[in-house]
């Protein structure tokens, strides 16, 4: 299965395209210490954001979660375009994938309206049919609404033929519950390692990546 030809790649965003981190933790921590919580590290933040804002919020906020969000949105808006990088090989993974002839969409549990904001920040918006982001789809990963969002906007059918590209074991468990291709790249040492994730297909990073892309779709 995971040497199946794919038609079509969705990628995860965070950690996996990009790292921002740390405007996600200042913006987070803007709302922790706003409510009497203690700050997190950054080590913490990436360990532990997984859920969209919409999921998350309510538990650690309880009934000022509303409230919360408004502090952390406010801050987001601040500072988000400014803790945006590539992670090495994300931008040559995606130029790569587009001349094989590959349709690309981004599944991100970041909100949608900043996800967007990022990618064309980058200049990257063009090498995506979709970029589809929290709030998006009726629920958010490991839900596979969004995913399957992004199946009809890329014109493709769920299968080992369409890949979900992520760092984490929410986004394997989104990439199943959809019905399309676990891959992990990285080691998901933030998330407990590859052996919790359970991915179909595991590669170190994008150049990994992009060597596999060239075997089973090009040259």
């Amino acid at each position: 299965m995971s040497e199946h030809r794919p038609a079509a790649i969705v990628f995860d965003w965070d950690n996996t395209l990009v790292d921002a981190w740390p405007g996600i933790a200042a913006a987070l921590n803007a709302a922790l210490t706003a409510f009497g919580h203690p700050p997190w590290s950054l080590a913490e933040v990436r360990g532990r954001v997984r859920r969209s804002l919409r999921d998350s919020f309510p538990g650690l906020f309880g009934e000022a979660w509303e409230r919360a969000r408004d502090v952390f949105y406010e801050a987001l808006e601040r500072t988000h375009l400014q803790n945006v990088t590539p992670l090495p090989g994300a931008a040559e993974t995606l130029r790569r994938a587009r001349s094989l002839g590959l349709s690309l969409a981004v599944v991100s549990n970041k909100t949608g309206r900043y996800l967007r904001r990022e990618a064309e920040a980058l200049g990257w918006s063009g090498h995506f049919v979709t970029l589809i982001g929290a709030g998006d789809a009726e629920a958010d990963k490991p839900d596979p609404a969004p995913i399957r969002l992004a199946l009809e906007a890329l014109g493709v059918v769920a299968g080992p033929q369409v890949w979900y590209v992520g760092d984490t074991a929410l986004d394997m468990q989104a990439a199943r519950n959809a019905g399309v291709l676990p891959v992990l790249i990285g080691d998901a040492a933030h998330d407990g390692g590859p052996g919790r994730a359970a991915p179909a297909l595991h590669l170190a990073d994008h150049t990994a990546l992009r060597d596999r892309l060239a075997r089973l779709v090009g040259t």
